[in-house]
């Protein structure tokens, strides 16, 4: 009776922090045991881990994955607007690897080329291309004109907001399957 108490009280307490409902969990729950082979954690076995986990748990993986919940139709604007924020925050944490508040040109090239790397048709040299194209079309959003001896220092969350501006981030960046049922508000 007290293993059936504690975990029901667990999966409150990952409700509360999360936004899932306690059907959505156990989805994540089975998925996550997949994943991990049924074991408590899942190794990151990715090379070149800075900043980076070893290793997350069912708790790290739920939250990672209420960053992808579908917005709750019963949102107000300031809600949707405070969930937008946090989803882009996510996604700037992705890039700024070293957690310095800036996502400079090597970070950026390291995404993008870790993101092609499983096409075989784009070289690594056009992927640096490509990322140094999207860093200078940024700098032009955020600094505009830049004076020819002028250094852009790398894209910061307020400039990361600016480029995401107008694109509906809200609704892009959710997992369909997760939508079982009307969701609680961003954590």
């Amino acid at each position: 009776m007290g293993a059936a108490h504690s975990a029901s009280e667990e999966v409150r307490e990952l409700e509360g922090k999360t936004g899932f409902s306690s059907d959505q969990i156990e989805q994540l729950h089975r998925r996550f045991k997949q994943l991990s082979g049924d074991q408590p954690t899942i190794r990151n076995l990715r090379k070149g881990t800075s900043g980076l986990a070893d290793e997350i748990n069912f708790e790290d993986f739920l939250t990672i994955m209420s960053y992808f919940r579908p917005i709750d139709t019963t949102m107000d604007e300031e809600q949707v607007q405070l969930c937008r924020k946090e989803k882009l925050r996510f996604l700037f944490h992705m890039y700024d690897s070293d957690s310095d508040g800036r996502i400079t040109l090597e970070e950026y090239r390291n995404v993008v080329e870790e993101l092609l790397s499983g096409n075989p048709h784009i070289e690594k040299e056009s992927a640096r291309s490509i990322a140094d194209g999207a860093m200078m079309e940024a700098a032009s959003v955020c600094v505009g004109q830049m004076e020819p001896d002028q250094v852009y220092e790398g894209i910061t969350f307020d400039d990361f907001l600016k480029i995401w501006q107008g694109i509906d981030i809200e609704t892009k960046m959710h997992v369909r399957f997760l939508n079982m049922e009307t969701i609680a508000l961003c954590h």
